[in-house]
Order: structure tokens, then C-alpha cells, then sequence
């Protein structure tokens, strides 16, 4: 019986280390190409009331525009956009360099 149990452990415990080893050597094998991603969702974000009140979620997800600003998220870029015109564009996903 005790061995079954200590069994069970190792089995476990290999496991667990595995994908930690997976979700490690994942991230410096595999580069992710942040430009690459889809463009943000901007309809959803358009209020649908002219005397609108803008309500992006406190949720911190940089997007980097062709105005050269860091927005905090897609719905802050997508008002900005909404507001001042098509000129400002999507370039990245993460902070401006």
C-alpha cells in the first residue's frame, strides 16, 4: 500500500515538473510577434449614445497607435480612435518603443 502511494507521488510530481519545464522553455523557444496579433475589436467598444460615457475596464493590456501613444488597452485606443478620427491606426499590441 505504501508503495502504491509513493508511486502515486512521483507520478505527480513528474507531471507538474514537466509542464513547468514545457511552459518554460516554451516562452524562450517560441518568440511571440506581437504585431502579428489581430487588430483590436473597435466596434464593440463604440458607445452607442452621442452624450456617451466611456467605461473601459481597469484592465492593463498596452496597445501602441500611429500617434505614437501607449493606450492602457484596446477600449482606451478604440475610443481615441472613435473620437479623433481613423487617422490614428493600430500598430502593436505592448508599449511604444
Amino acid at each position: 500500500m505504501r508503495r502504491s502511494s509513493c508511486l502515486h507521488q512521483v507520478i505527480i510530481l513528474s507531471l507538474v515538473l514537466s509542464t513547468l519545464t514545457r511552459v518554460t522553455f516554451s516562452a524562450l523557444i517560441k518568440s511571440r510577434n506581437l504585431a502579428s496579433w489581430p487588430k483590436p475589436p473597435c466596434r464593440m467598444y463604440y458607445p452607442t449614445d452621442p452624450d456617451y460615457e466611456a467605461n473601459c475596464p481597469d484592465v492593463v493590456a498596452f496597445v501602441c497607435a500611429t500617434n505614437g501613444l501607449t493606450y492602457k488597452n484596446e477600449c482606451f485606443f478604440c475610443i481615441d480612435q472613435w473620437e479623433f478620427g481613423r487617422h490614428i491606426a493600430f500598430v502593436k499590441y505592448g508599449k511604444c518603443d
